[in-house]
C-alpha cells in the first residue's frame, strides 16, 4: 500500500497570489512544477490535497474544478488519470508527509516564539 502525501492546496498547488477570495474562488494559476510533481508522485504516494477550504461549503468543488481545469490543458490526454488518482480529503489525513507553504519541521527543539512572527512563506 502506498504511503499518503498531503498537499496543501494555496501557496503549495495554487500559486495564491491574489490572496483569499473565499473557499470557491481560485484565481490564480498553479505554481511551477505543480502538476507535474502531482503526476510523477501519484506512482510512488497516494496524494491527498487538504486545505483550509476542505471543510468549507464548496470549497472541496472548487479545489477539484480548478485541478481538473490546470490537467486538461496539462496533460489532454492523461488529465483524467491524473484527477482520479486524487483524494480530497475533509479532515487532514494521518499522512507520510505534508508538504505546506506554511508550516515548519520540528526538530524536536521548540522554537523562539517571537521569531516565529517574522515567518514568510515562500512566495512573500
Amino acid at each position: 500500500m502506498k504511503k499518503i502525501l498531503c498537499l496543501d492546496f494555496d501557496g503549495v498547488i495554487h500559486a495564491y497570489t491574489r490572496g483569499w477570495k473565499g473557499a470557491d474562488v481560485i484565481p490564480d494559476d498553479a505554481v511551477s512544477g505543480a502538476l507535474e510533481f502531482i503526476e510523477q508522485a501519484r506512482h510512488v504516494f497516494r496524494i491527498a490535497i487538504y486545505s483550509s477550504r476542505s471543510h468549507q461549503h464548496g470549497g472541496i468543488a472548487a479545489m477539484q474544478n480548478w485541478m481538473h481545469q490546470k490537467l486538461a490543458a496539462y496533460a489532454p490526454d492523461r488529465a483524467d488519470e491524473i484527477f482520479a488518482a486524487i483524494e480530497w480529503p475533509t479532515a487532514k489525513p494521518a499522512a507520510f508527509l505534508t508538504i505546506d507553504d506554511r508550516a515548519l519541521t520540528f526538530t524536536g527543539v521548540w522554537p523562539d516564539v517571537d521569531a516565529l512572527l517574522t515567518f514568510k512563506p515562500w512566495n512573500k
